[in-house]
């Protein structure tokens, strides 16, 4: 089950919310468990005894280093490799013995073809920041288990993040706010977000699906570049729109979560742009394993050695595919050349110049990402520079979709930007009655993006699998 479905919306949220402000406080962490472990096992029931595992498993490390301080980097330590096992039986298993199968003498290995748990690389990571706020004391250790699972398993970020830090809802799980007003805002943000995954996301990873199915010999250059540009659009709303639908659902259970996304696409430099998509995984990335690592406290050589220790993790923790390490040091190397000079070079130049610069490499990037078959990537690569695009620059077909879509097109460059939200606030600040102008807006959108769904069978969710 996804926000942007309709069992979701007309089923499953309406009674949750009843049922969560019907029961008194004390218990509502543990309804909230029960209804996320609902939520998670609505479409695999078998692995939520699997979560239920790794949540007894963070649960007993917590009491444990509460109770033995000094085993305290082992219990860590332990709790981390079990929890990265789990991880790493499930999503990479199939991966190294496809890989080992290409030794002689090793081909007889058989892959499992296991179902990747849902939101698995998510829940992992929170859990894991738990023991580790612990360990640290940056957070208390969580007397209730049924909190504690609530923690783990809160259906708003459960299968695709925001990665919520245990320190940062420690506070929200003993004890947090129920108004009118928060619940309205919440209302806000998860319609916003559902419109910006239904009506932009998905519209635009169509006209993706449409220019990648091209043959190689019928595919231009133009053609090449904004079919890409359709999927870089397609990833950042789908994703961006359902961390908005997942902020907005934790405001009105009370929760406030920090922002995943701040227009990245607006970014002057590759740095700028890791600082504002997928917030939440870069910084338990920062915390919990660069800065572990030594940062860049101990010299120009080990920095450039944990950057790509940290590149290559995350690259990896995307998927288990080659294309994905390939996206990951591709980053790594980026990031090192912005760190030895080029970030100097961007600060003196046009701001125009480094946006340009940051769009193209991002884009290239998305092409790496999204590229599992990466032979096919590369040969889609060459067709964007000419090379074996057998239609040439451009054709009539680039040109009937580059007019069909160019309002199409201006929305999606507009709503990357701070602008619309900046209109927004300015407006809502200084009339009354356009507040209430903003609700009929926001209203009005989530009657199209319901009829959008009821009409149409094509809502994928990208992030969905990782």
């Amino acid at each position: 089950m996804v926000f942007s479905s309709l069992e979701f919306l007309f089923l499953y949220l309406p009674v949750v919310l009843i049922i969560y402000f019907a029961v008194p406080l004390k218990i509502r962490n543990l309804v909230l468990l029960a209804v996320s472990l609902l939520f998670y096992g609505w479409g695999e029931p078998l692995y939520v005894f699997l979560m239920a595992g790794t949540i007894v498993i963070d649960y007993a490390a917590g009491y444990i280093l509460e109770k033995n301080r000094q085993k305290g980097k082992l219990v860590v330590a332990v709790t981390v490799i079990i929890n990265l096992l789990i991880l790493g039986f499930f999503k990479y298993y199939d991966f190294f013995i496809e890989n080992l199968r290409l030794i002689p003498g090793l081909s007889s290995l058989e892959p499992l073809g296991l179902t990747l748990p849902i939101g698995i690389s998510f829940y992992t990571f929170q859990a894991l920041s738990y023991v580790i706020d612990v360990y640290r004391g940056d957070a208390r250790v969580q007397k209730s288990l049924a909190s504690f699972g609530a923690y783990v398993t809160l259906f708003p970020q459960l299968i695709a993040g925001p990665i919520v830090r245990y320190k940062d809802v420690d506070d929200q799980l003993r004890e947090r706010e129920h108004n009118v007003t928060l619940f309205a805002s919440g209302l806000r943000t998860l319609i916003a977000g559902l419109s910006k995954k239904v009506l932009l996301a998905n519209t635009a990873g169509a006209m993706w699906d449409y220019f990648s199915a091209i043959p190689q010999d019928e595919r231009t250059v133009f053609g090449a570049w904004l079919g890409i540009i359709f999927y870089s659009f397609q990833l950042y709303f789908d994703f961006s729109g359902y961390s908005d639908m997942a902020i907005g659902l934790g405001k009105m259970l009370g929760f406030t979560f920090l922002e995943n996304f701040n227009y990245p696409y607006i970014s002057r430099s590759i740095t700028d742009f890791w600082r504002r998509w997928h917030i939440s995984l870069s910084s338990w990335f920062r915390e919990y394993l660069y800065i572990p690592l030594g940062g860049n406290r101990n010299g120009a050589l080990a920095t450039y050695r944990n950057l790509l220790v940290v590149w290559l993790c995350t690259g990896f923790w995307h998927g288990a595919s080659w294309n994905y390490i390939l996206w990951g040091l591709y980053y790594f190397v980026l990031l090192s050349l912005e760190k030895a000079f080029m970030g100097k070079v961007l600060s003196r130049v046009p701001r125009a110049i480094g946006h340009i610069y940051s769009l193209f490499f991002i884009i290239i990037g998305w092409l790496l990402f999204v590229s599992e078959d990466i032979g096919a990537g590369f040969i889609y690569l060459g067709n964007m520079f000419g090379n074996g695009a057998g239609a040439g620059l451009y054709g009539g077909e680039f040109l009937y979709q580059l007019l069909r879509n160019l309002p199409f097109i201006i929305i999606l460059v507009l709503a990357s930007t701070p602008m619309p939200k900046k209109i927004f606030w300015i407006l809502y600040e200084k009339s009354s009655s356009f507040r209430w102008i903003g609700s009929a807006v926001a209203a009005a959108l989530a009657v199209v993006c319901i009829a959008f769904l009821v009409d149409s069978t094509y809502n994928p969710f990208l992030y969905f699998r990782f």
